[in-house]
């Protein structure tokens, strides 16, 4: 008797699996969960067979909403094909962090591949910064519509702001060549390169020109252009102390080929006094995009990642990697009490392995680690064992 009801509950239990239990979702899931709550136009496949066990577990989990495995990794089993595809260039935040129900509706949505119908409001909670469409004055008609994905590539791109072409080719797919040369009298050679004058976005100004008028811009264009051939010198020709800087020993060496001041900055428009060619991380990316995809997906790494200038001089520095101050000074800005109690650091002590001076960044990488405290190694044996060997 025994024996027969092990088989039978054997039997059950495969054809539970089997059918990936779409009878068991019908008849407990919905007895709890409101059906009418995962109905919309399109529905995710598994839903709309009943088979919710196949994303959750129906009695305990290690993951929240009861997922049988992290969110990023449960996507990617079905969605194979696209997991390696989505992690080259540029990658969007959350899909780099494996958060695909951010901008996706696991169950239904209204939208097609289960997004919002107004696929801008996923956008703005993220990119709260960002002001809202009625904020402008004049509004360009994608940002107007919500239509983000005119011009961005939702999971990644192979250019900066997840463009998701070339910005010439992005602006000259609406606006025609001839339209433009009517509007732009007089310009010395081809129209090119809008985004330095104009917001992609929004702004105060008629034709989306940026809030932020750079002093010669607004005087005229013969005030830079006039000169002859325009090269760092003649930024540095009102920006002496800039060029001061440059003269540190780590530096952005503006006569190395391609880097040039106008790569962070428009010479004629900004939307602030710095008059910077976009979000400050979207900078720094266009050139140290493998160093941050290092770092990435670290489980532990510094607060405001994003604020590079926070800690690194954006134009030169005699401190290695650009940082304001030694790797003890930059820390101490915020972390005031460290340095009274910690392990021991400053000029009289040094680094077995190298060396060099003993400060916080000889134990801590902020830029991202596997370790609590943005620790190099575990805090239990392996960071010290780095220095004091037992043999």
């Amino acid at each position: 008797m025994m024996r027969k009801h092990l088989v039978f509950f054997v039997f059950c239990l495969l054809v539970f699996l089997l059918t990936g239990g779409a009878a068991f979702a019908e008849n407990v899931c919905f007895e709890c969960h409101d059906k009418n709550n995962f109905q919309n136009k399109v529905v995710h496949k598994p839903v709309s067979s009943g088979k919710c066990t196949q994303c959750h577990n129906p009695h305990v989990a290690r993951y929240d909403g009861l997922l049988r495995v992290q969110e990023g990794r449960l996507c990617f089993s079905c969605h194979m094909e696209k997991e390696a595809a989505l992690q080259k260039g540029y990658v969007h935040d959350p899909v780099a962090q494996g958060s695909c129900t951010v901008c996706h509706d696991p169950h239904a949505s209204a939208g097609k591949s289960l997004i919002p119908a107004e696929l801008s409001l996923s956008c703005f909670r993220c990119h709260e910064k960002l002001p809202q469409q009625q904020q402008y004055t004049y509004t360009h008609d994608p940002y107007l519509k919500g239509e983000c994905i005119a011009c961005h590539s939702p999971h990644n791109s192979d250019r900066p702001l997840l463009l998701s072409m070339e910005e010439d080719d992005l602006c000259l797919s609406c606006h025609k060549k001839q339209n433009l040369a009517v509007r732009h009298k007089n310009y010395p050679g081809e129209i090119r390169q809008c985004m330095t004058c104009h917001n992609p976005h929004g702004s105060e100004r008629p034709f989306l020109v940026r809030n932020v008028l750079h002093k010669p811009y607004e005087e005229g264009c013969k005030t830079c252009h006039g000169k002859g051939k325009i090269e760092t010198a003649t930024c540095l020709e009102c920006h002496e102390a800039v060029g001061t800087e440059m003269r540190s020993t780590h530096n952005h060496l503006t006569r190395q080929t391609g880097n040039s001041c106008i790569n962070c900055h428009s010479p004629h428009a900004g939307d602030d006094r710095g008059h910077l060619r976009g979000p400050l991380k979207t900078i720094c990316s266009s050139c140290h995009q493998v160093s941050i995809n290092a770092f990435k997906k670290s489980p532990f790494k510094h607060p405001n990642i994003e604020n590079c200038v926070d800690c690194h001089e954006p134009h030169a520095s005699s401190n290695l990697a650009f940082l304001k101050g030694d790797g003890v000074e930059v820390c101490s800005k915020c972390h005031k009490a460290q340095g009274a109690f910690s392990h021991p650091i400053g000029p009289n002590v040094l680094d077995p392995r190298t060396g060099q001076v003993m400060t916080c960044v000889t134990c801590h990488k902020p830029m991202g680690t596997d370790y609590p405290y943005h620790l190099v190694k575990d805090k239990e044996k392996g960071l010290c064992l780095l220095c004091h060997r037992t043999y």
